[in-house]
């Protein structure tokens, strides 16, 4: 029996279902803008991928939203996380920080991307090892509840919707549908993104989600052909691609390569305050964390009622990294990259600027 019984409950997962899919952006985005231009192809590759999907699932929780008549907003003070974060699912065994690309990072996005299946004896009611608590590190509805995987978040979602179907009927489904987001709004057609309008609909789109995060129980490959995030990433800590019929964790393709010594050495978790006193970067951090909650508004708007405005949405993330060159190519005096353990051996050099997400209060 799921956790949800309500449709106020329901619309609480779907908030932190999104603020989900938005906190893996800022962490992704955070390493691909480290990569020294034209450079490691393979990672960026992968990266910027792996962040158009991010962006794809973010919308579906959106539409998801706006069907069963909750209200969506971006824009919140709460929505984007401070970093380091725990993921708003519950997973409190590792935390999510921004930093440049390195072995660290890649074990995290893996981490972030592992498949649904529990180890057995998880007790998704244990109590959390010490960790510092967070808002975002406990179930909406259930605070002592703590999911393992995003993929085993959205099977409460499912089990949640199923339940007030069998109650509610096709009332449950009371949104707008001029607020729906379809294919022809989304940036390379959104793949098999489309409306969702009834039950069959809203499952259809959630598992998705959880295909292109984990792939398949026995297969790399999602159910259209695509190879899910967990094992787009395993294949730069691997060094090697994978192709169709390659078996879990040995993937038989070309070489996959990466060079840890073409990075930025970049701050970890990023603030105003550790960017010191140097107006310039102060000035471009801020001009930044402006930029990023206009985007967040920018979405907000197109999930209230305008989706044409998502059409320029995600390249305008993109667009993004111009204002970020003030930032990462330039060290911050009085830092110490060699101070940061996840660093790939950065030597006797300082730390660089890099964005800091800061954006509370900046966007309404």
């Amino acid at each position: 029996m799921s956790s949800i019984n309500t449709t106020d409950d329901l619309q609480s997962y779907l908030y932190r279902a999104m603020q989900l899919e938005h906190a893996t952006i800022p962490a992704y985005a955070s390493a691909l803008y480290s990569l020294h231009p034209q450079t490691n192809s393979d990672a960026a590759h992968v990266l910027r991928v792996v962040a158009v999907e991010e962006m794809l699932h973010l919308t579906i929780a959106a539409n998801v939203m706006n069907a069963v008549g909750g209200e969506v907003d971006l824009t919140r003070d709460d929505f984007v996380p401070p970093f380091p974060t725990y993921l708003p699912d519950g997973e409190d065994d590792f935390a999510v920080s921004l930093t440049c690309f390195s072995p660290t990072a890649l074990e995290t996005f893996l981490k972030i991307e592992r498949p649904g299946l529990a180890p057995e004896h998880y007790d998704r009611r244990r109590p959390h090892d010490g960790a510092p608590k967070s808002a975002l590190v406990t179930c909406p509805v259930d605070e002592t509840l703590k999911f393992y995987s995003i993929g085993d978040f959205y099977e409460e979602i499912e089990e949640g919707l199923r339940e007030l179907h069998d109650e509610m009927g096709d009332a449950l489904f009371s949104g707008d549908p001029a607020r729906q987001v379809g294919p022809e709004y989304y940036y390379s057609g959104g793949g098999d993104l489309m409306p969702v309008v009834d039950l069959p609909s809203a499952l259809t789109q959630l598992d998705l989600i959880k295909g292109q995060g984990e792939g398949e129980l026995a297969d790399p490959y999602d159910t259209q052909g695509e190879l899910a995030h967990y094992y787009r990433f395993e294949q730069l800590k691997l060094g090697r691609y994978y192709q169709r019929g390659d078996k879990r964790h040995e993937p038989s393709g070309p070489p996959c390569t990466v060079d840890w010594s073409a990075v930025y050495p970049t701050l970890t978790n990023p603030t105003l305050d550790k960017l010191g006193p140097d107006a310039e970067l102060r000035e471009a951090a801020i001009g930044f964390n402006q930029a990023y909650a206009d985007f967040l508004k920018l979405l907000t708007d197109a999930f209230g009622g305008r989706p044409e405005l998502l059409i320029d949405a995600v390249p305008g993330m993109f667009k993004l990294r111009h204002g970020v060159n003030q930032l990462i190519r330039n060290p911050v005096a009085g830092s110490d990259a060699r101070t940061d353990s996840t660093k790939p051996d950065p030597g006797d050099v300082p730390a660089h600027a890099a964005p800091t997400f800061e954006v509370g209060g900046l966007g309404s």
